[in-house]
């Protein structure tokens, strides 16, 4: 299987806290970085106006990073999205159902993500695929556990004839974890700047301002930004 091309990385990119932490950190590892981002019919668009001034705000902040980070894709999965109905792309309340996965579970949304990341990937070149799953403080959605993207690594590689690892620096990290990571990665320039620019909230809220962001507060997204925070906060 081949497995020569150089150092490089393709960032499944939102716009929220995950994702530019985890850009962040791609900026540091490799000489050359592009992003992704995936319309699927989000049930607002705040996420993917906020990427793009958070890729801006990132290149700002780092002049080594800006020569590092290269083109941005949005690939539109609407089609998928309908398909995959769930409380993120549709109005549905948000709560926990049978089986204990919440209403927001979009099924199978990161194969499909990483899916159509590695096609883009190979076309131009890039080595790695890096993400910013997490399976330590998150919402339960089995797609998102390592052992799942261990399978998709194998599947994908496997299926281009091209080893192609996924890197997720942030998996077995908590929340405050999270914040602590991107406070070492860009000190208080870049924490300030996931603070004010990247969004997390599933209910797409931008007239409320927090500590940790904007965002309603009470959704379980928001819950999980802002303990973090607390914790963070409180060790340091």
């Amino acid at each position: 299987m081949k497995s020569d091309r150089t150092p490089s990385a393709l960032v499944l990119f939102s716009g929220g806290q995950d994702s530019a932490t985890a850009l962040a950190w791609a900026l540091e590892q490799y000489p050359r970085v592009e992003t992704v981002g995936f319309d699927y019919g989000q049930r607002h668009d705040v996420e993917l106006q906020a990427r793009l001034h958070v890729r801006k705000a990132l290149s700002g902040l780092n002049a080594e990073w800006a020569a590092r980070l290269g083109p941005d894709q949005m690939v539109d999965l609407t089609g998928y999205g309908a398909l995959a109905e769930s409380a993120l792309t549709a109005e549905m309340e948000i709560e926990w159902k049978e089986g204990g996965l919440p209403s927001t579970f979009v099924p199978g949304r990161n194969l499909v993500f990483l899916t159509v990341a590695s096609a883009l990937a190979f076309r131009r070149g890039l080595r790695d695929l890096v993400g910013g799953m997490c399976e330590t403080d998150y919402s339960g959605y089995p797609d998102c556990r390592r052992d799942t993207l261990d399978a998709a690594q194998t599947m994908i590689s496997l299926g281009l004839d091209w080893a192609m690892p996924i890197e997720t620096p942030l998996m077995f990290l908590t929340k405050g974890q999270t914040w602590k990571l991107a406070h070492d990665l860009g000190g208080d320039d870049l924490v300030g700047m996931i603070v004010e620019d990247t969004h997390t909230c599933y209910l797409g809220d931008r007239s409320q301002r927090h500590d940790w962001g904007y965002g309603c507060g009470v959704c379980p997204a928001c819950e999980l930004r802002a303990r973090g925070w607390q914790d963070w906060q409180a060790d340091a």
